[in-house]
């Protein structure tokens, strides 16, 4: 799936930084049963912690909208991680004896640090558009992993989070986003956004948010 017309260029832009995301050993090591379960615990309690700081950068994302489809679409994908994707993290951890209070007193890592208040960073110095080209990389990243793996043999050690990540709910989830970003690039820079004087620096913070997913695969891998 491309998620609208602008992600292509963005995943193009990012270069190998996108391939070192997507095909991550942390992401092989998912689909071929090969993760040890350790490093898929501390990611998942790290990724709980995550998702806390994405959705607030989510809710933050409504009060930047222009429009009111724009805020809705927004309040929908903070309702969707808060209320929703969440849910894999606290049911897995908590079958490894790990409560959903633990997990919520759990520090964070520096890695954790550092991509959510990038990303908070944006949405707070920057406009929509800025905080969108932040956001990205994750909601896209995990479709396109959750729909490679989905369609392909894998073993069935992590069958939960590739079901999680495939299904209808989170593709057509990054569907809507991608259709949000679209419209947020067409307003802001026109029809042909690689012309536009901003578009090397949009292309700039996505990037830097996909290497910062790097290291987040990274650190749940080795610590």
């Amino acid at each position: 799936m491309t998620y609208g017309a602008t992600f292509p260029l963005l995943r193009k832009a990012a270069g190998a930084h996108w391939t070192d995301y997507t095909y991550h050993a942390f992401v092989q090591g998912l689909g071929d049963g090969t993760l040890p379960r350790a490093s898929y615990l501390r990611y998942l309690v790290q990724d709980y912690l995550y998702l806390i700081q994405y959705g607030r950068a989510w809710a933050l994302a409504v009060t930047k909208a222009d429009t009111l489809e724009d805020m809705r679409d927004c309040a929908r994908t903070v309702q969707s991680l808060i209320g929703t994707e969440i849910h894999l993290h606290v049911q897995t951890c908590a079958a490894a004896g790990i409560s959903e209070a633990m997990l919520f007193a759990t520090e964070e890592t520096f890695a954790t640090i550092a991509y959510t208040r990038f990303v908070l960073d944006a949405g707070h110095s920057g406009d929509f558009l800025d905080l969108l080209m932040a956001l990205a990389p994750c909601a896209f990243g995990y479709a396109e992993i959750g729909a490679r793996l989905g369609a392909a043999p894998h073993a069935p050690d992590y069958q939960d989070w590739i079901a999680n990540y495939a299904g209808d709910h989170f593709q057509e989830s990054c569907l809507r986003i991608g259709t949000m970003l679209d419209r947020a690039v067409a307003h802001r820079l026109g029809p042909d956004p690689e012309s536009h004087p901003r578009w090397p620096g949009l292309c700039a913070r996505y990037t830097t948010a996909t290497r910062l997913e790097s290291a987040f695969w990274q650190m749940g891998l080795t610590g």
